[in-house]
């Protein structure tokens, strides 16, 4: 199946909408048995009843980045109910040209298994280096009110898609967390293997925490500028480390951070954690305009914000000579009112980032009937609409 319109902007059709998906096949994957998608236009508008598909599609290609995509599922969970592992497929057009990505859940391993231009990957970390993903779900709504776990998981990704390396950083400061959680358990732990495995976890937390912060200074200025038709945001950033970067250098952050940790050891042995790392750091986000809290605004404000927050986000990464992200956006009308949509559809458009927008109701997206590929979806089969 093919969409074919014209390129939907200016940025587009001068060719420079590098970071698109351009073509998506998937082979018993939740409710699809067979999907070969082929799209020349963005954005991409899929329409249709609650059941049909429509977060599944997006969820797949959240998938050909690193982690475990937008609803964190388990890969036994993205096989097909009637049987058969689940493998992706996608052709990704960048600003070097064309590539090829595939992810699947290998029978033999168990494991979730990467290919990039045909070549075996080590983990998924290597697909960052291809293209970025940002997305907005239902179940993001609330994030900016609900508990620092959500955000946190929210910048990374978003930091993700300006360092790629970002994400085997986040993995290996938890490997080594883990790593220490379990040997405080043993009876006796080996001080020595302790002091590594704390000297790992600095190492990693300081390289996370100053590409978080880096981030966040980039996405500070483009907010400042203002997103037409959103609320603007305010972020700031808040976590020992990051606040440490403040004052001292890379290096020193990270003896200090090591020297906390085996002061800490008793106590996190009992706990069964880590009292001190990136682990807890959070975003916190402010309306700009009176200086408020996200969590003490309405839900329609929140989404307006997290919106605003994606937009910056889509611009920034441009603005630093990368290809554009690819944003997922699951129901995203809800919460928001005619004129807010319109801006948002306005602002995809102008952008020409490749953006994938779902709902339940046509309607809401008539302003992007004749510019974007609009399918109707049911029961996992795709019908072009128009």
């Amino acid at each position: 199946m093919t969409a074919r319109l014209a390129p939907v902007s200016a940025a587009a059709a001068a060719g420079e909408a590098a970071g698109a998906v351009s073509r998506l096949e998937l082979a018993a994957f939740r409710g699809y048995r067979r999907l070969d998608l082929r799209i020349e236009a963005h954005p991409v508008v899929l329409f249709g009843p609650n059941g049909a598909g429509k977060t599944n599609l997006l969820e797949a290609l959240s998938l050909l980045t690193p982690g475990r995509g937008l609803r964190r599922a388990r890969l036994a969970e993205l096989d097909h109910r009637a049987g058969g592992r689940f493998r992706i497929r996608a052709r990704v057009e960048t600003g070097d040209g064309p590539r090829e990505v595939e992810t699947w859940h290998d029978p033999d391993s168990g494991r979730r298994q990467v290919a990039v231009d045909g070549a075996p990957g080590r983990s998924s970390g290597e697909l960052a280096r291809v293209c970025a993903m940002i997305w907005l779900t239902p179940a993001m709504d609330r994030i900016l009110a609900e508990a620092p776990a959500g955000r946190r998981r929210f910048l990374d990704r978003l930091t993700l898609a300006l360092y790629p390396e970002h994400a085997s950083r986040v993995g290996a400061f938890e490997r080594a967390m883990r790593e220490r959680a379990h040997l405080l358990r043993s009876r006796r732990p080996d001080p020595f293997w302790l002091a590594a495995l704390e000297r790992r976890m600095a190492e990693a937390a300081v390289a996370i925490a100053a590409a978080r912060r880096d981030l966040v200074a980039g996405l500070e200025a483009e907010l400042a500028r203002g997103v037409a038709g959103f609320p603007s945001a305010r972020l700031m950033l808040a976590g020992e480390v990051e606040e440490a970067l403040e004052t001292m250098r890379a290096l020193e952050v990270e003896q200090w951070l090591a020297e906390r940790l085996a002061v800490s050891r008793a106590s996190d042995a009992e706990s069964g954690g880590a009292a001190h790392g990136t682990h807890r750091s959070d975003l916190r986000v402010f309306l700009r305009e009176g200086d408020i809290p996200a969590a003490d605004c309405s839900t329609g404000q929140q989404k307006a914000l997290l919106l605003a927050v994606l937009l910056a986000e889509t611009r920034l990464r441009r603005s630093r000579g990368g290809d554009w992200p690819v944003l997922l956006l699951d129901e995203v009308a809800a919460h928001l009112d005619a004129a807010r949509r319109a801006a948002l559809f306005e602002a995809l458009v102008e952008l020409g980032a490749q953006s994938w927008l779902t709902g339940t109701d046509a309607g809401l997206f008539r302003p992007l009937f004749g510019r974007a590929a609009v399918f109707h979806l049911c029961e996992a089969t795709l019908r072009e609409h128009g």
